[in-house]
């Protein structure tokens, strides 16, 4: 809710000028929100996002954002910004068209717009605009504008209590005028910022090398639907009011750019498949996207016919088909192998969707209800596939998955010890870690892992519980007492800090 306050759901846009340098903020905005609190607020408000239910904790779909957002950054020299923002990637699930940015640099992509994007570029355009708004600062300068327009009002509210002994229906008005005054200048604000935003958008997305009338087109898309909806405006039009003008001027900049086709990746069209899922996991939700996928059987194109097999599959997985999901999962591979098919590029850096069909053939063999058998063979394979695929952490932690289902306890716990020295900040992985400790019998291990992954979610109170349970689990060692002790001193005082800091900011 604090993020929302300071920014509309949608991204606040970044702007420039149309140099290809982002301009530096002057100090009033850096006073306003220090990149550390602005931060900070940000990861306060990701601890939140990560507990509700419509966060979607999907491995495929935040590698591919992440890696996606990750380009974009990477081709534009200033899309970081003066603080050097590490940005993060993630998508909710909502039925409404919208995305939005965080403090610190967290951007979200609602479930909703992924199925509206009909390509890379259409996706490229949202997130490079909400980059700009990272970029820009556009919250902190939003707060330092919303501390001068808090003024307004009051001087109006003090100037009315005057008024009000000669006349009432006049002190509402003077008063009803200075908040109007105020609420102008912040919809001003809004409009620049997001004028801002499609500029450097623009720069971003044309920088990474994709299709720059995808901003347009998306953005025309949207603005031809909220004439349609009325009162049912999308969301990210709310958040990102859109004008004639805003379009023209990314039209202007499309004519004076090369023009330059950009083919999709496969993960695109997979990731879309998953979300549209995932957006509704009820009977008749999953009833509507196998009709989808069917449908979808149509396409001659073999990217379309292969994330429809797979959108297919991952419908069969979610009712425990599992013989049909791997049926879909193996169609869904021989459609993007078909030697008939048009010319196809693989999109960047070669990418052809491996990572993702190896993940869901795992994510089924790993299911509930598979055979002794196949939790034996899928260790081999599990194996492999983390060789092959170093850099997926969700194929790594299914690899662990894989190690604790066949029963290898101990090379589970040894392979997981690596991993959380590797990837301290990953709560999964301290969650598999007291999986096996539970399963092997060691209750202190068990609630110290515990301790460590709801203290990374941000539940310090919910840590310290499981260390005094740790603690009176009876099979502590003196060096895990020392340690319970030193992590229980560096939560209290983190907590105490954190209570502090809230009474500040009240």
């Amino acid at each position: 809710m604090l993020a929302l306050s300071l920014a509309p759901p949608g991204a606040l846009a970044q702007g420039t000028t149309g140099n290809a340098n982002l301009p530096t903020l002057g100090d009033s905005a850096r006073g306003d929100l220090s990149p550390v609190f602005e931060r900070r607020i940000g990861e306060a408000i990701m601890r939140d996002i990560r507990r509700d239910r419509d966060f979607l904790d999907d491995q495929p779909i935040l590698e591919y954002l992440n890696g996606f957002g990750a380009s974009l950054v990477a081709a534009h020299p200033g899309a970081r910004g003066e603080t050097g923002a590490d940005y993060y990637f993630f998508a909710v699930r909502d039925p409404m068209l919208n995305a939005f940015a965080l403090p610190g640099g967290f951007i979200a992509v609602h479930s909703a717009l992924l199925l509206a994007a009909q390509s890379e570029s259409e996706l490229a355009a949202v997130l490079s605009h909400e980059i700009g708004h990272v970029a820009q600062r556009h919250i902190a300068r939003m707060i330092g504008q919303q501390k001068q327009d808090a003024l307004i009002p009051l001087a109006a509210m003090l100037l009315a209590a005057l008024v009000a002994r000669a006349s009432t229906d006049a002190a509402v008005g003077v008063a009803m005028g200075g908040q109007g005054l105020a609420i102008q200048r912040q919809l001003d604000f809004s409009q620049d910022a997001e004028r801002e935003a499609d500029r450097v958008g623009f720069q971003i997305m044309g920088a990474a090398g994709y299709d720059t009338s995808g901003m347009v087109a998306f953005f025309s898309r949207m603005q031809t639907a909220s004439r349609a909806y009325s009162d049912l405006t999308p969301a990210w039009l709310r958040s990102h009011p859109l004008t004639s003008e805003r379009i023209s001027d990314i039209q202007s900049r499309i004519r004076e750019t090369p023009y330059r086709q950009r083919a999709d990746s496969i993960e695109f069209h997979l990731v879309r498949a998953r979300a549209r899922v995932l957006q509704d996991e009820s009977a008749s939700g999953l009833a509507a996207a196998r009709a989808a996928f069917e449908a979808q059987l149509a396409q001659q194109n073999r990217q379309q016919l292969s994330a429809a097999h797979y959108g297919l599959a991952y419908v069969a997985l979610k009712k425990g088909e599992l013989a049909k999901a791997a049926a879909s999962l193996a169609s869904a591979r021989a459609a993007l192998e078909r030697k008939e098919a048009a010319v196809f590029s693989a999109g960047p850096k070669g990418s052809d969707g491996g990572a993702m069909f190896t993940s869901l053939a795992l994510e089924i063999k790993l299911a509930p209800g598979q055979t002794a058998l196949v939790q034996q063979q899928v260790v081999a394979e599990a194996e492999q596939a983390y060789q092959r695929y170093p850099l997926s952490r969700g194929i790594a932690r299914q690899y662990a998955s894989a190690l604790i289902n066949a029963g290898k306890l101990d090379n589970a716990t040894r392979y997981l010890r690596e991993q959380v020295q590797l990837y301290r900040e990953e709560p999964k992985l301290h969650e598999l870690l007291a999986k096996v400790y539970s399963a092997q019998g060691k209750l202190a291990l068990q609630h110290m892992a515990l301790a460590e992954s709801y203290a990374l979610g941000g539940g310090l109170l919910a840590a310290l519980n499981q260390l005094t349970l740790a603690r009176k689990a009876g099979d502590a060692t003196f060096y895990d007492n020392a340690l319970i002790d030193a992590q229980e001193r560096e939560w209290q005082k983190r907590q105490r800090e954190e209570m502090k800091e809230q009474e500040e900011n009240k």
